[in-house]
């Protein structure tokens, strides 16, 4: 089956405006609610036009080629207002940190530019005599303030064994891999149709909403991921108010009641929501687990699961 692809002229440079809007944004410490609902009026603008190019063209945003996918699935990330806050606040931070940062090593005249977006590697950082270009990669999104001058200092000045450290393992954590996920998917996903070939989406969530909710949940969006995926099988995106399933679990081999834990580990995310402990935002919070093994077959669903994740089903 040959699948047709579709690349965006201009959408890099589009990009580079929004980069550029938010950095200048951040570095004033006197921007108002207008200019931000102005960059968030762009970057609906821009995303619903994409749609619109692709439905032309009788495809979907997972039919634009890699880097056309990327970029509209990052202005399409922050369309969501708690990320692209967080990226103002977050690029500010970023700023301030490499000023400090050059200062002591008696840098100060050096013009800065900072980033936060979907790059391949961790962060990368240009200088030149008078420039100092810093590219952060989004899944730092929500990394404490002891990380991202990590990052700061490493693309500045190059790497030491404590940032190494610091930096990596902030990028093995879930809270970082969610943000790449969260990404994958907005463009990965199947439109939004929840029949899959063996299992119906609304029908399991009838069902799980009637045993564990009480039937008092209201509906979220429910979609299949359009690629099976291993690293997670499901996912809840708030700001869209959507449960995204990985069609990996799509599959006759794989019993309903995993397919029903999968959703009700996401529906508890809607359920409970996030909460800041200590200035870190935690969605496994000891009631969200408390309420997760409360399913009726827990433990037989993480041994399937285990099996799923490692392969071992196949």
């Amino acid at each position: 089956m040959n699948i047709k692809y579709i690349s965006l002229r201009n959408i890099k440079l589009q990009q580079n405006l929004i980069l550029k809007e938010i950095f200048n944004l951040a570095s004033n410490p006197n921007y108002n609610s207008t200019q931000i609902k102005q960059l968030h009026h762009n970057l609906i603008t821009n995303t619903a036009i994409i749609e619109k190019i692709c439905v032309k063209q009788q495809v979907t945003p997972a039919n634009l080629t890699h880097q056309s996918r990327k970029i509209y699935s990052w202005m399409k990330f922050l369309t969501d207002e708690y990320y692209l806050q967080l990226h103002l606040k977050n690029t500010s931070y970023l700023l301030s940190a490499a000023k400090h940062i050059l200062s002591r090593h008696e840098q100060q005249s050096l013009q800065l530019m900072i980033a936060i977006t979907n790059l391949a590697g961790l962060y990368q950082g240009k200088r030149s005599a008078s420039t100092a270009n810093i590219m952060i990669n989004e899944g730092f999104i929500n990394a404490p303030d002891t990380v991202l001058q990590a990052l700061v200092e490493s693309a500045l000045f190059g790497k030491n064994q404590k940032n190494i450290q610091i930096i990596r393992a902030f990028a093995s954590t879930e809270e970082y891999s969610n943000v790449l996920l969260e990404l994958d998917l907005i463009a990965e996903v199947v439109a939004e149709n929840p029949q899959g070939k063996f299992y119906n989406l609304d029908e399991l969530f009838d069902r799980v909403n009637h045993e564990y909710f009480a039937a008092s949940l209201a509906k979220p969006r429910l979609a299949w991921t359009r690629i099976n995926t291993y690293r997670k099988l499901g996912h809840y995106e708030s700001a869209r108010n959507r449960v995204v399933i990985s069609s990996t679990l799509d599959d006759a081999k794989v019993p309903g009641f995993v397919v029903e834990f999968v959703l009700y580990h996401e529906l508890l995310h809607k359920y409970h929501g996030a909460k800041w402990v200590h200035g870190r935002r935690m969605v496994h919070t000891k009631e969200f687990r408390t309420s997760e093994s409360q399913f009726k077959s827990y433990n037989e669903a993480l041994r399937w699961l285990e099996k799923l994740v490692s392969g071992r089903l196949k």
